[in-house]
């Protein structure tokens, strides 16, 4: 008798046992999935982060060539001819009037028409008639 209660014990004991570590795995299994999409996102970030790197690292040289070319100075001395008119000494500046001013002050060239030569038979009876 002590036997059979003993067995039925470990019989229930063996089910409970089973029932455990299937929900263990069950729940290690989520976790698991749930990390690895975790991760992979985290890849995508850090792979879209890296190319906003890559271009503002592209821009920032951009912006240096700039700075140091504006910096320089023939840059400076550019600016000061072209928007204060000044000039070196024994330079004339010469400022010219916009574009459509010169256009309107301009002399109209008379357009010619476009014509097609004659046809062969026009020039022969112009040559017998």
């Amino acid at each position: 008798m002590l036997d059979k209660v003993i067995q039925s014990a470990k019989l229930k004991l063996g089910k409970s046992l089973r029932y455990i570590f299937i929900a263990l795995f069950l729940v290690l299994s989520i976790s698991l999935i749930r990390n690895i999409i975790k991760i992979s996102q985290a890849g995508k970030v850090v792979g879209e982060a890296s190319l906003r790197v890559e271009i503002l690292k592209e821009e920032n040289l951009k912006l240096q060539e700039r700075l140091s070319e504006v910096q320089g100075e023939a840059y400076v001395e550019k600016e000061l001819r072209d928007k204060l008119g000044l000039a070196k000494e024994g330079e004339t500046i010469l400022v010219l009037p916009e574009e459509d001013i010169v256009r309107s002050l301009a002399p109209k060239l008379a357009e010619e028409e476009e014509t097609l030569p004659d046809p062969n038979w026009k020039k022969w009876l112009k040559l017998f008639f």
